[in-house]
């Protein structure tokens, strides 16, 4: 779990590839492909995390949904950071 927790937390994308091909979570927490298939690309911070909060037949606690909110601050920083460094550096 440890391991899992790391891989999550420096790339999150792998770790819900990993979580999507052997475990039944995200298939538990989507009904299509599109969705995480999205969220694995352009969101996958709050995509991992929406998927880890999911209870089937409840949904999402407001805890979850606090969680899921933070996830997608985090890939928004992450992208912000990026387009800040491109322009700091004079290529646009």
């Amino acid at each position: 779990m440890c391991l899992f927790a790391l891989l999550a937390a420096f790339a999150p994308r792998l770790a819900l590839l990993f979580l999507w091909i052997f475990t039944p979570l995200v298939s538990r927490a989507f009904a299509g492909i599109l969705l995480p298939l999205l969220g694995l690309i352009f969101l996958p911070f709050a995509t991992l995390f929406y998927v880890l909060a999911y209870v089937p037949g409840i949904g999402l606690s407001p805890w979850g949904w606090l969680l899921v909110i933070v996830g997608a601050l985090i890939d928004l920083g992450a992208y912000g950071s990026g387009a800040y460094g491109r322009r700091r550096r004079g290529a646009l």
